[in-house]
């Protein structure tokens, strides 16, 4: 159903409806006291989760932008804009979650735009903006490290704020910029960086592929160039864009100046 333009203006039982026509939800959200999923398997997610970590983020966002990649139904995107931020954009791939953010946020009064895009293709927005969530996102993708080469290549401007599902050992490791040969037993350390391959489904979903555990999580951000300036909950690090430190070669990157790398 589309999203209409008076949206704002509901009656609460055409809210309701509204609400139900486009469901299923997977964000619980509050629209004027109506819940969208409130059966939610994880409970008021994510709400709660969000609690969690919220001080971590400016509070006045005022003449920053926002890119929220997969915003399913656009919490996080509306909490940018309750912030300030001047310009906030959501992109999913998921039809049914862009109808949902672009009318929740018609329902309070909120300017922002909403995209079909997946995150491969973030070069297409053709510029960086200041703050980028990458929340929930990682695990869903056949090639995670791409993605994070992407973002920093070219969107993130200055900080990015990830989480991924974390699954096995919390602890970090330091392992060192090199080994030898033959040295093997460091792969079998619970808190060496894993990335575990799921073939088929995990929690009866068929797109979670992979789920890294905390070393893995560090490490892959520090590969992309992001240094980690708080890790606020187990699975969320806010991050800021940082130089390499090596001249090591990395992904190939879609419309890098016209071509690849």
């Amino acid at each position: 159903m589309s999203v209409t333009a008076d949206a704002e203006t509901l009656k609460p039982e055409e809210l309701e409806a509204r609400v139900r026509e486009l469901g299923p939800w997977f964000h619980n959200l509050d629209l004027k006291g109506v819940k969208t999923a409130p059966e939610h398997f994880l409970g008021d997610y994510p709400s709660f989760k969000f609690a969690n970590f919220a001080h971590v983020i400016p509070q006045d966002l005022t003449g920053k932008t926002v890119l929220d990649i997969g915003c399913n139904a656009g919490f996080y995107s509306m909490e940018m804009k309750r912030r300030g931020a001047s310009r906030v954009v959501g992109v999913d791939s998921e039809d049914l979650y862009l109808e949902q953010a672009r009318f929740a946020a018609e329902v309070n009064g909120l300017d922002i735009e909403y995209r079909k895009l997946s995150v491969y293709d973030v070069a297409q927005l053709g510029e960086k903006f200041d703050f980028v969530i990458f929340m929930g996102v990682l695990y869903h993708l056949r090639h995670p490290l791409l993605a994070l080469d992407l973002l920093r290549e070219h969107v993130v401007g200055d900080l990015l704020l990830f989480q991924s599902m974390q699954r096995g050992s919390e602890d970090s490791l330091d392992v060192g910029a090199n080994h030898e040969f033959w040295e093997t037993e460091l792969f079998d350390l619970p808190a060496y960086p894993k990335l575990h391959f799921i073939e088929h489904r995990y929690a009866n979903d068929p797109t979670n592929w992979w789920v890294p555990n905390t070393a893995c999580n560090e490490a892959m951000l520090r590969s992309s160039g992001f240094g980690i300036v708080a890790h606020p909950e187990p699975e969320v690090y806010l991050c800021r864009v940082a130089d390499f430190t090596d001249d090591e070669p990395r992904a190939v990157y879609p419309a890098r100046g016209g071509g690849g790398r």
